[in-house]
């Protein structure tokens, strides 16, 4: 059984407890009806009961709805208080009494110096955002149309972020008119994202999105010992060691922690999980423990240019800010491989997708689905939209799929009844009207044919996301990212390598900046080995920026 469906959402604190967090806070005095949170509200304090009563409120349907309440002894708050989301609900004295304010600065720095208090916090955090899921208890609400690419952008967003929302189809009328009519908007509109009772985004950008709910949240010129670049399983290792070890860290991601381990829907090879782990637990999992020692997450933050200045390294970002590092970590893994099929990006999002996950399921329940892949992802994927789908059929070009996918995903595939396997075979083309996929056309040993399918994922290999780097960053001929011994002299030539070293284990061609992951070259792509070469680098960042300081200090006394 789950951590989340074990830890108590309703956890009362024992009076010994209290006593150490008052160390932490101030106690003050609320009147009924005072307002000690509303939804929006970002960096709110920690609060503890200790008499009288606050009701937890939820804005649904232009209705106020109380989802809660908390009693002496009982403390407010979600995961959102560690990774600094603004808050999605209202906490309003129904009875007056003494609440302990702790503010987020002194919460952070409890998480850290008392690990059993910090063991009950999170755990109750945790199991609250996982309730507010199962029980739907969301103050985002999205309008869209089914297959509409942008709607899907943001749905992929809030479900990243695991924001629970309510999704409503236009084509459902009976949901979606009564919610337009209320708010005064109709379906050209769409998609529409609504946030508690006045706060409607009509058609609204990822980045529109990601500011309302405060999830790039990063100061102009910020610092930081070590910037890592990516939040997959490398990028959140590096940040949990990291901060844990007592650098300052700012991680930074294109679209959401997790990378392509996050649209796993179930990963049962990983070390300690012997039921398995979906990439997206995985990722909150490693998110909350990152930002419980201090590390600053912000996504969707996509890194454009890397510059060095003076003994410094200055990350400039797409939206015209910057981050200043001591050290850099580049994770940025890979981007999902294409096929080459003409008309493929008009059914992005509508159709074809990259990722399996609870959210792509929902989409294709009942709908005859094609694979293109033959690794592990592909056969993740395979099996767990076989319980949804109608017929799940799987395309590769091999002709023996046990060359690339482990044995215990090849025999639960031919053991599902509804999984064709084609081997030898690709898909070739896509036809479709209304942005809509009717049919996928295909070649076999047999010769051409169609197969009548609405949804086609691809598993298909990614390339190195390495592209934004300067060209001082050696590597290798598909674009990965050299490394340590694989580093030729001329590369450190090229790069104006200064140091009387070497570069070190996981070192670029560029002191001071690493790379961990898929997007290095050699690495094995898997999850676990991306979390130990996460967390090893950290103890040569620590070494490189020790250092740099020695170094800095001896020119400063000359």
């Amino acid at each position: 059984m789950s951590e989340e469906t074990t830890a108590d959402k309703n956890y009362r604190l024992q009076d010994p407890e209290i006593d150490r967090l008052k160390k932490y806070g101030e106690v003050r005095s609320h009147q009924e009806g005072d307002i000690l949170f509303a939804p929006g509200d970002q960096e709110i304090d920690f609060l503890v009961i200790l008499s009288g009563q606050l009701d937890v409120v939820l804005e649904e349907n232009g209705d106020e709805v109380r989802v809660g309440w908390l009693e002496p002894k009982q403390f407010t708050g979600d995961v959102g208080l560690i990774t600094r989301q603004r808050s999605r609900f209202l906490g309003r004295m129904a009875i007056e009494g003494e609440v302990l304010h702790v503010s987020p600065e002194q919460l952070r720095q409890l998480l850290v110096a008392d690990t059993e208090l910090s063991d009950i916090l999170v755990s109750t955090f945790i199991a609250r955002r996982a309730w507010q899921r199962a029980e739907n208890k969301a103050s985002a609400v999205l309008v869209g149309h089914s297959l509409d690419r942008d709607a899907f952008t943001i749905r992929d967003l809030l479900s990243r972020h695991s924001i629970p929302h309510l999704w409503i189809e236009i084509e459902n009328e009976d949901q979606a008119t009564p919610v337009l009519d209320r708010i005064g908007l109709t379906v050209d509109d769409a998609p529409i994202l609504i946030l508690g009772a006045n706060v409607y985004l009509k058609k609204p950008t990822i980045a529109e999105v990601s500011e309302t709910l405060g999830l790039n949240l990063l100061p102009e010129s910020a610092c930081a010992d070590v910037v890592v670049v990516g939040a997959g399983p490398a990028g959140l290792a590096s940040s949990v060691y990291a901060a844990s070890e007592g650098l300052s860290v700012v991680t930074i991601d294109g679209m959401a922690p997790g990378g392509q381990a996050g649209t796993s829907s179930k990963i049962e090879n990983y070390l300690g999980f012997p039921s398995g782990i979906s990439g997206r637990d995985l990722a909150d999992r490693a998110s909350v423990q990152a930002q419980k020692f201090g590390a600053r997450i912000a996504a969707p933050v996509t890194a454009d240019e890397l510059v060095t200045e003076d003994d410094a390294y200055v990350l400039k970002l797409k939206d015209g800010r910057q981050l200043n590092a001591r050290a850099v970590i580049i994770a940025t893994g890979a981007d999902y491989r294409r096929l080459p099929i003409d008309n493929l990006e008009d059914y992005e999002g509508r159709g074809v997708y990259y990722g399996a996950t609870a959210m792509e399921a929902q989409i294709c329940q009942g709908s005859r689905v094609a694979i293109v892949g033959a690794g592990n992802s592909a056969g993740q994927g395979a099996v767990f939209l076989s319980k949804s789908a109608q017929d799940v059929h799987v395309f590769y070009r091999r002709a023996n799929i046990r060359d690339t996918m482990s044995e215990y995903l090849v025999t639960r595939l031919e053991q599902t009844p509804n999984i064709h396997l084609h081997p030898e075979s690709e898909i070739t083309g896509i036809d479709g009207c209304e942005n809509r996929i009717r049919s996928l056309r295909m070649s076999s040993p047999d010769g051409p044919a169609t197969l009548d399918a609405n949804f086609l994922f691809l598993f298909i290999g990614a390339a190195p996301c390495s592209d934004w780097l300067p060209s001082s960053v050696a590597r290798d001929e598909k674009g990965f990212i050299k490394t340590g011994p694989t580093i030729a002299n001329l590369d450190l030539v090229r790069a104006s390598w200064s140091l009387d070293r070497m570069p070190t284990l996981f070192e670029t061609s560029l002191p001071r900046v690493y790379a961990v992951g898929d997007v290095r070259s050699g690495s094995v792509k898997r999850v676990a080995s991306g979390v130990g070469e996460g967390s090893i680098v950290i103890q040569f960042v620590h070494q490189a920026i020790s250092e740099a300081s020695r170094a800095k200090a001896a020119d400063q006394s000359q």
